[in-house]
């Protein structure tokens, strides 16, 4: 788990939102639930590599800093959804910049061509 940080200990904007989004799959979390809700294993099938624990590790992170919802239904056998918050799809706009430019930079992609 990461060291939570006060919010005057940030140096600026981008140092505290890489404190929400750092690390290998959050962006990716965030990125499969932009589409639609999805359960705890449908999340792991669409990030294969992810252990169980980092994706719960991560899921609670980004559950605490107000980015994911996690909604336990309760029926027989359980069933948990995690979708994103106001907040969570307002992080995921502000990504769509950065995604755009690893598509046109890094993959040799222009977007809408």
């Amino acid at each position: 788990m990461r060291t939570v940080r006060r919010p005057g200990s940030y140096v600026c904007g981008i140092d505290s939102a890489m404190d929400v989004v750092g690390g290998k799959w959050k962006g990716l979390i965030l990125w499969a639930l932009h589409q639609r809700p999805h359960r705890f294993g449908e999340l792991r099938r669409e990030l294969p590599g992810v252990s169980e624990k980092v994706l719960t590790d991560q899921l609670r992170e980004l559950e605490s800093d107000g980015i994911v919802a996690r909604k336990a239904y309760d029926e027989v056998p359980p069933r948990v959804e995690y979708s994103l918050t106001p907040l969570g799809e307002s992080l995921n706009e502000a990504l769509l910049p950065l995604g755009a430019w690893g598509s046109e930079h890094i993959l040799g992609q222009v977007p809408g061509r």
